[in-house]
């Protein structure tokens, strides 16, 4: 009775275990970076001063507001409503509005259409770099679960050691030295766990505080994959990023705003007009009949300030430089961006090919044969210790090279401006 009991718990607390960790949600990377954009309140916040700029457009090349006039003109001060008292005095209305100089107003729309341009375009290099943090963060976690892993399975490995280290040492033929280098070998690691602990939640933060959720919110696991090696040449991103790039369009937005304002600036050398029409009504008086009378005139201002406009130029030319020097020093920078990381992308590529196919494999060998000959007294303690200690290092290396060639990757579609081909990594089954 007793017997079956124990297995009905057994049965129940695994199912129990394999329902927790089908539970555990396997987090799926485009779906975070949709959440991301969608929800991320620096991006909003972005696209807000975007619309801000784009509603400034209509501002910007508007007219101003036609002026009324009413006034009571010629009016004897002794006498000021008396309008029949002097021929002069009438009631007079008027209309005015001012009119830049042909073209003014069409530059002026443009230098606001291109500043909202530019900011678009900040949103959209805003979302690269937002989407590049999800897929660093997504992938940091990756290699700190599988370090968690790597630990644990150390962990039981030197409970094994100990296990061994004891029943050696308890018929003569180990010593108790052995016994604590194991002991102290496994605290080593118990802290090694609780610090990649405390990482995993950190981590954790940071990538909801980018979905804006709760910091709280768990993150569920990150399934294995396979890189896929990059097939394009430095030249064909460089190529691609002139293309898509977002902060190279806003800055060609920038030049566009200063050559339009350069245009402006030497329209400011012709004069802007005021068009005026006044009507004023009188009344009969002193033999006058009284006829009504208008007036309609021109107003315009004289443009003699020719140093003041000079340095307009001067400055709307040197604003038009600085952007296009901008341009080019960007442009230099994908350059150098590109080719480092390339190098850092074709070293981890080599790196994870080597741990794979023969440094991990050789010293699984190289601990199982330690553990043989230390059960068999031709292999000591500290030998064996190494063995562990070496395959445990490379395979955290190997977990570390897989995370760090996709966060390279993720810094280069940022830099590029566009997915690339080989960025979505194959998942194992």
């Amino acid at each position: 009775m007793k017997s079956l009991l124990a297995i009905v718990i057994t049965v129940i607390l695994c199912h129990g275990i394999a329902f927790a960790e089908e539970a555990r949600q396997t987090e799926n990377l485009p779906s975070l970076i949709d959440t991301a954009l969608a929800n991320n309140p620096e991006l909003k916040s972005s696209q807000a001063r975007w619309h801000m700029f784009t509603a400034k457009i209509a501002q910007a090349s508007s007219l101003d507001d036609p002026m009324l006039m009413l006034k009571i003109q010629s009016a004897v001060v002794t006498d000021p409503l008396n309008f029949h008292r002097e021929p002069m005095t009438g009631k007079v209305i008027g209309l005015s509005q001012q009119l830049p100089f042909w073209g003014k107003r069409g530059l002026k729309g443009e230098i606001a259409e291109k500043e909202a341009q530019s900011y678009r375009w900040q949103v959209e290099e805003r979302k690269l770099e937002l989407a590049r943090m999800v897929k660093e963060t997504y992938y940091q976690i990756y290699y700190t679960d599988k370090s968690l892993e790597i630990v644990a399975k150390n962990i039981k490995i030197l409970d094994d050691f100990i296990t061994i280290a004891e029943t050696k040492y308890s018929v003569g033929q180990g010593t108790q030295q052995d016994v604590f280098k194991s002991q102290v070998e496994r605290s080593k690691l118990l802290d090694a766990k609780i610090n990649l602990e405390q990482q995993r939640k950190s981590l954790e933060a940071a990538l909801n505080a980018l979905l804006y959720r709760p910091a709280d919110t768990p993150v569920g696991t990150i399934s294995d994959f396979d890189i896929q090696p990059l097939k394009l040449s430095a030249k064909e991103l460089q190529d691609k990023a002139y293309e898509h790039r977002p902060l190279i369009k806003s800055l060609e937005a920038q030049v566009g705003k200063e050559e339009a304002g350069r245009k402006l600036a030497q329209k400011e050398f012709y004069p802007d007009f005021n068009v005026s029409l006044e009507y004023m009504q009188r009344e009969p008086t002193m033999g006058n009949d009284g006829a009504d009378m208008y007036s309609l005139g021109v107003t315009f201002n004289l443009p003699l300030q020719r140093e003041r406009r000079h340095a307009m130029v001067a400055e709307a030319n040197s604003a038009g430089g600085m952007a296009t020097e901008e341009i080019n020093s960007l442009k230099n920078s994908i350059d150098s961006g590109i080719a480092d990381l390339l190098a850092r992308m074709e070293k981890r590529q080599k790196l994870v090919q080597l741990y794979r196919s023969g440094i991990i494999p050789q010293a699984e060998q190289s601990l199982e044969s330690s553990i043989i000959g230390y059960r068999v007294n031709k292999v000591d303690f500290l030998t064996l210790l190494d063995s562990r200690v070496t395959l445990f290092n490379f395979e955290r290396d190997y977990y570390e090279s897989l995370a760090e060639y996709q966060m390279r990757l993720a810094q280069l579609e940022a830099l590029v401006g566009t997915d690339l081909a080989a960025s979505e990594p194959v998942l194992k089954n």
